[in-house]
């Protein structure tokens, strides 16, 4: 592989505040500080909460029956991964993870509500607090029924549900800093030179 591409995109990574460096010396991600995490978290709620509203009234049968295969096939990744805590199943997990969230907003006909949440990668942050936390997994069957009440036909509830995610954030938040007054390491090198 040639070093341009990856210069390049440690270079984006480095200006989305995802990974820090050293020149000549060191690339690390970048763990995020309590404040920022529950300020990602609020942009978080903003952006997943309504899109979960529109949805649960806007969406096709067809586009309802799609969320729950996906949310119960999310589940049953995460139950893996609890048993085993594999690098790569945990890739696949998080790479499966940001599909149902970007479907809820497709269906809520809001292209730009989907553009921000790509934009502000709220879901790559849930990949950083689950390293940094150490959770490898959550309630049993928790997208099948967060995705129930989205396809369902309350939308209050469906927007009520969708804020439950974020609350894992907040507790995230109060891990990192717990750990980081336990003094225990909170960064991870990517790469030395």
């Amino acid at each position: 592989m040639s070093l341009l591409p990856v210069a390049q995109t440690l270079r984006q990574l480095e200006s989305d505040k995802l990974v820090e460096s050293r020149p000549r010396a060191w690339t690390r991600v970048r763990i995020p500080a309590a404040e920022r995490v529950r300020g990602r978290c609020i942009v978080r709620e903003a952006l997943e909460a309504q899109p979960a509203r529109l949805c649960c009234l806007q969406a096709t049968i067809k586009e309802c029956l799609e969320l729950l295969r996906l949310a119960g096939q999310l589940d049953s990744l995460y139950d893996r991964f609890r048993r085993n805590h594999d690098l790569e199943l945990q890739f696949v997990v998080h790479t499966h993870h940001f599909e149902p969230h970007m479907r809820v907003a497709d269906y809520a006909r809001c292209p730009e509500r989907q553009a921000s949440i790509e934009m502000n990668q709220v879901l790559i942050y849930n990949w950083f607090f689950d390293i940094a936390t150490a959770r490898r997994s959550q309630p049993a069957r928790f997208h099948l029924r967060l995705l129930k009440a989205v396809t369902g036909s309350d939308p209050l509830v469906a927007e009520k549900e969708m804020r439950l995610p974020v609350q894992y954030g907040v507790a995230a938040a109060r891990c990192l800093r717990f750990r980081s007054v336990l003094g225990s390491p909170t960064e991870m090198r990517i790469g030395t030179r």
